[in-house]
């Protein structure tokens, strides 16, 4: 008799939390209800000559957190994450960058990712994840590309696992043995590739978090309240990733896409 393996009402229902997180990112509309004006009003805030600076500084930033990424981390697996620490820190971080205007903000981002991705980290340590693994912790880094969506996204109708696949493509080409034993250098050819994929999509968010925090309501507590909202922003993505992935390990990555197409479908109609 053939057992037909199927997910229990648990993880039906965090499957498809996790598939409303993943297709419906919810950045800008988080930041539009925070500052009262549409987020494209925001943008048009920032000097144009900011704007070629701010995509240098993601560059610069996305370098520093791999580097952050790939050192060393605590592996204790199933421990609950400490969400609302990492809040406390992106918000103190946000405040200094509020506080001192544009040319901070942008210096401040290094810090702020960094922050963000040691959260994701611990998310994906409370689903499970070994963060001694390379693999995980380039998992963490693709959170950054799918907590954003570019305009040819959009238009292709491309989705969480349309997007994994084109990030999968790119990590497909590092050297197994580059992996097996941890070891990853940023200036591979490879990893460039995949940076400019990643700072695409994650560009579009870090662009409208430094708007918002260009709109002159409080400050430095403006700032703070950004980039909390930047961090939960993130912290639900990830939440949503690595839940993806702990049931693709439950029950393989076939069953789970398949139920993951049944909301999409109920979606569409």
């Amino acid at each position: 008799m053939t057992i037909t393996l199927q997910l229990t009402p648990e993880d039906v229902k965090a499957l498809g939390v996790a598939y409303r997180q993943l297709e419906h990112p919810s950045m800008a509309a988080r930041l539009t209800h925070f500052v009262g004006l549409p987020i494209e009003r925001s943008l048009k805030l920032l000097p144009k000559t900011w704007h070629g600076n701010l995509r240098q500084g993601i560059s610069r930033t996305l370098l520093t957190a791999l580097e952050s990424i790939i050192s060393p981390l605590d592996d204790q697996p199933g421990i609950a994450a400490q969400e609302r620490y990492h809040k406390l820190l992106a918000a103190t971080s946000g405040a200094l960058g509020g506080y001192f205007g544009l040319p901070a903000v942008i210096a401040e981002l290094p810090m702020s990712t960094i922050i963000t991705l040691r959260a994701i980290a611990d998310i994906a340590r409370s689903e499970g994840e070994d963060v001694s693994d390379l693999h995980t912790r380039l998992a963490c880094l693709e959170v950054l590309a799918l907590g954003g969506r570019t305009e040819e996204d959009n238009a292709a109708e491309t989705g969480y696992y349309g997007l994994r696949i084109a990030l999968a493509l790119h990590l497909s080409k590092i050297p197994e043995k580059a992996l097996e034993k941890g070891i990853l250098k940023p200036s591979h050819p490879t990893i460039v590739v995949l940076l400019a994929a990643i700072a695409a999509r994650f560009g579009v968010v870090v662009t409208d978090k430094v708007a918002a925090q260009m709109v002159p309501i409080l400050g430095a507590l403006s700032g703070a309240l950004v980039n909390i909202i930047f961090m939960q922003h993130f912290q639900d993505i990830a939440r949503a990733h690595f839940t993806v992935r702990r049931l693709e390990r439950k029950y393989g990555p076939d069953l789970v896409r398949r139920e993951y197409d049944i909301f999409s479908r109920a979606e569409r109609k």
